[in-house]
């Protein structure tokens, strides 16, 4: 019998012995940490992470920022944040307003050995995307294996 924890949106947070299920767990803990002591945090990018042999892209959804009010950096041991901030326009004629403004902070890890000073980040309407390139080490780490008729 696993020991399970159900979270606000249904997410199974079973207890597991393998590595990339503690990944996502810690995933889950640094993103709740990195936004629950916002009031804004609903301002925090919803992210996707694809790969192909050459390449990891990181895409995230942050409309209305500004490219000048980005921060990007990726630690050593493969954690990539996203921080931004949303600068309140000085429209003193609203008359409603549920638009968030404020600070935001993401925070991923990269389960890959990636080269790191060769990512670069590019943002238009609205979507950043960060590209990095494995490293040689991480592209030859799956070789195919021929199966033989026995």
């Amino acid at each position: 019998m696993k020991n399970s924890v159900m979270t606000q949106n249904n997410h199974d947070l079973s207890v597991s012995p393998y590595p990339a299920d503690f990944r996502n767990l810690m995933n889950y803990f640094w993103n709740f940490v990195d936004n629950s002591n916002s009031e804004f945090a609903d301002l925090a990018p919803k992210i996707q992470v694809t790969e192909n042999k050459e390449v990891v892209k990181i895409m995230a959804e942050i409309p209305g920022i500004k490219e000048k009010d980005l921060d990007l950096r990726i630690s050593d041991d493969g954690y990539l944040s996203i921080c931004g901030e949303k600068n309140e326009e000085n429209d003193k004629d609203n008359y409603f307003s549920e638009i968030s403004y404020g600070h935001f902070r993401r925070t991923i890890q990269l389960p890959w050995d990636l080269d790191y000073d060769a990512a670069t980040a590019h943002y238009g309407n609205g979507v950043l995307v960060v590209s990095i390139p494995k490293s040689q080490t991480e592209k030859q780490k799956f070789k195919k294996i021929n199966v033989e008729k026995s």
